[in-house]
């Protein structure tokens, strides 16, 4: 790496840093100070509030990968060209692309970073939940009278689970199923054991429906049902939330729900968002680029304006495009893409026709 690809770099990493660190701080001020009452409410303790709000930084902070590669590209390129830098650069040969493609390097690395907070984000959610009371924890041993919803559209009918001893007194396990392909069935069985990593379903029966028309009942003395996985631990949480699935998981979810007939589209928009969004850092980077050029002479408070303008015209763009998708106007994947690829576009046309 040459002398000026490094300076560039380090301006681009200072702006970045600034604000992927700096607006998700001020975003969770903004939330404790609106939140406070409920948490007193709560009897929670300063150190649980403080808890949930580290928890709940790489979230904020996966929010903002974005917004900081848009003002870092916008203010790299603005400074550059109000010190007359970008003059001096083509004076000695380099084209402003070639100037500028550490921004773009590291634009599509952030993305990369992005995602891989984006598989974190899921885990630090349910956390966050759990330490203000919102979701019960799955530390307990006991649990008692409850309907757990699987995957493959399956429901668990517990009376009672002790996680330590890996054991389940009286479980219905009832899946709906849409036709022979498809089948209903319904098992029965008043103990379960936790058994190398599966659970034994002792002594129960077996209700088989594949068709409309009367079905079969089968008694068993043991059976292993291939898809109950779940571990005592995974049983005694809650089941996730959406927001709290990682892209696997929410794929899942989501083959879970067609398979059982439901509409999926709103949670599909939602599965290709988790690589949509982290990418969008690097498609900001060529209309931030382009816009550093057009304000570098006009001063930081344009260069700012414009900048939050844009961000929020891409903000609104996501919101639009998610919703038309949720509701069936476009393709699931089409709405999570539509945003980055009219941005992608727009970028390129001003690149060109910024002078090199």
């Amino acid at each position: 790496m040459r002398t000026l690809d490094r300076y560039v770099a380090g301006l681009y990493l200072k702006v970045w840093l600034i604000c992927v660190f700096g607006a998700p701080l001020m975003f969770m001020i903004i939330k404790l100070t609106d939140d406070l009452d409920k948490y007193l409410a709560r009897g929670l303790t300063a150190h649980q509030v403080l808890l949930a709000y580290v928890y709940d930084f790489p979230y904020q902070m996966g929010l903002s990968f974005p917004v900081a590669s848009l003002f870092g590209a916008v203010f790299t390129v603005a400074l550059m060209s109000r010190n007359f830098e970008v003059t001096a650069a083509k004076a000695s040969g380099i084209s402003f692309y070639r100037l500028i493609t550490p921004v773009f390097i590291l634009g599509a690395i952030l993305s990369v970073a992005g995602l891989a907070i984006g598989e974190l984000v899921p885990v630090t959610n349910r956390l966050r939940a759990e330490t203000l009371g919102e979701r019960s924890s799955s530390s307990r041993a006991l649990r008692s009278q409850f309907v757990y919803g699987a995957d493959g559209g399956r429901a668990y009918s517990i009376r009672r689970l002790v996680a330590e001893t890996g054991v389940i007194q009286h479980i219905v396990i009832d899946r709906e199923g849409t036709g022979s392909e498809y089948p209903t069935y319904r098992i029965h069985a008043p103990e379960a054991r936790w058994n190398e990593g599966r659970w034994l379903l002792l002594r129960g029966y077996l209700y088989y429906y594949p068709t409309q028309t009367p079905g079969l009942i089968f008694a068993f003395d043991s059976l292993y049902q291939k898809d109950f996985v779940e571990t005592p631990q995974d049983l005694l949480a809650e089941p996730k939330d959406p927001e709290e699935m990682n892209y696997r998981e929410l794929g899942q979810f989501i083959n879970s729900i067609r398979r059982s007939g439901g509409d999926a589209r709103k949670l599909q928009v939602e599965q290709m968002l988790k690589i949509a969004f982290p990418m969008a850092c690097l498609v900001v980077v060529f209309f931030g680029s382009a816009l550093g050029m057009s304000t570098g002479r006009r001063g930081p408070a344009m260069g700012v304006g414009i900048a939050l303008a844009t961000v929020l015209l891409y903000l609104i763009s996501v919101r639009i495009s998610q919703g038309m998708g949720a509701g069936g106007v476009i393709q699931p994947a089409l709405a999570a893409w539509l945003p980055n690829s009219l941005f992608l576009a727009l970028g390129i046309f001003l690149l060109v026709r910024t002078k090199t």
